[in-house]
């Protein structure tokens, strides 16, 4: 018993290592989106144009994780899924035009989607094990890896470093870890007589209304990450390492919030906790809507990091104690949540092209808003009791 529970605890570790290996790469990538725009001569509409790859890849690709995941287990999943993602890191950087550069990225949002649907099904696994809640704290350590490598991505933007170079390094230093990281995840397998998912299944019905609650909150926070820099260099005339800056400061927010909100979760409940967010991100949207230079909308997208924070882990949490086969029912949530994160930007982009950057987040407002009164149809899907449909983890 004490073995097992010392091999749960290291694999609480791992799984929070490999979080932070994941939001490292989106990190990376995020900083250098200004340089990207500029190296091909993208106009706003183009570069929305390029940003929904991702979300294509992702979307046709989440649906295959429950099979891998399935067949292969979580840990040789995370492993092969979470590599596969620090690769392909290295490609948008290379891109020499638009179309090529959207199939780098179409490959890079479907690595980031099956990783993500994987992690997260070990992150669940883990809960469940140690019996209390520690799914924010998980997406907290995410947002640490992503603060990180934006540290160094602003540096680089302030250097004038290429990104082809940054990206190269960042990938090998990445994919390295990724090995490191998955060692002591739990060998989480299916029964013998449980059935296998389809090999490519749309979100069933349960996982529509968990999604639709995180919907709100992964548009919020997708079109922060990828035209928060572009906003402050266009709308407020930002330098480039300023524009760089913008990502940390919503990345350092929303991993402060996320790490203590197992706690505020367990004091407020998961309702009261995502209205709260709600109306602090609304504030941030407004902050951002209304700047006037770059040191009022940098503390908006702050609040923003810290009032969408909790909702994406709230919406994992509640798939897992769904019913059912969990990595399928994580997939389905994530596959609504995240697609709506990677269409957020291209969304974002053809709002500007047609009418302005300021538009757009004041679409991203009222999104955030909406999150006020939704939040109530996680009180169903959070108390609701799972049975566990999986085999005790073998720890090495």
């Amino acid at each position: 018993m004490a073995d097992e529970l010392h091999g749960v605890r290291r694999a609480r570790v791992g799984i929070a290592l490999v979080f932070a290996v994941h939001g490292a790469v989106t990190g990376t990538f995020a900083t250098r989106i200004p340089w990207l725009q500029d190296h091909l001569d993208l106009g706003p509409g183009e570069l929305g144009l390029a940003l929904i790859a991702p979300a294509v890849g992702s979307f046709l690709a989440m649906p295959l994780a429950g099979r891998i995941v399935h067949r292969y287990g979580e840990r040789a999943a995370v492993r092969a899924l979470l590599m596969a993602w620090t690769l392909a890191l290295a490609l948008p950087a290379l891109a020499p035009n638009l179309a090529v550069l959207w199939l780098a990225l179409f490959v890079y949002g479907a690595s980031a989607g099956m990783s993500d649907v994987a992690m997260n099904a070990q992150g669940v696994a883990v809960e469940e094990r140690l019996g209390r809640s520690v799914m924010s704290g998980l997406h907290g350590m995410w947002c640490v890896g992503g603060l990180i490598a934006s540290g160094f991505g602003v540096l680089a933007a302030h250097r004038g470093l290429d990104a082809r170079v940054q990206f190269a390094l960042a990938a090998a230093v990445l994919t390295g870890l990724a090995v490191v990281v998955t060692r002591p995840l739990l060998d989480v397998r299916p029964e013998p007589e449980e059935e296998a998912p389809p090999r490519f299944a749309l979100p069933p019905r349960s996982a529509l209304l968990i999604g639709l609650v995180g919907f709100c909150a992964v548009f919020a926070e997708g079109a922060s990450m990828d035209w928060g820099g572009v906003y402050l260099r266009d709308v407020t005339g930002a330098s480039a390492g300023t524009a760089a800056a913008c990502y940390s400061a919503f990345a350092a927010t929303m991993a402060a919030a996320r790490l203590a909100g197992d706690t505020v979760v367990e004091r407020l409940g998961p309702v009261r906790s995502v209205r709260l967010g709600g109306t602090v991100a609304t504030a941030g949207g407004l902050l951002v809507v209304f700047s006037t230079g770059a040191w009022t909308a940098i503390p908006g997208f702050a609040l923003i990091g810290i009032g969408i924070a909790v909702v994406v882990p709230l919406a994992f949490a509640a798939a897992g104690k769904s019913g059912g086969n969990a990595s399928q029912a994580i997939a389905g949530v994530a596959t609504v949540t995240y697609t709506s994160g990677l269409v957020a930007p291209a969304i974002v982009g053809g709002i500007a092209q047609a009418t302005s950057l300021t538009v757009s987040f004041a679409v991203v407002t009222v999104l955030a808003a909406a999150l006020i009164p939704s939040a109530g149809a996680l009180r169903r899907r959070t108390t609701a009791d799972r049975t566990p449909a999986r085999v005790p983890a073998h720890v090495d």
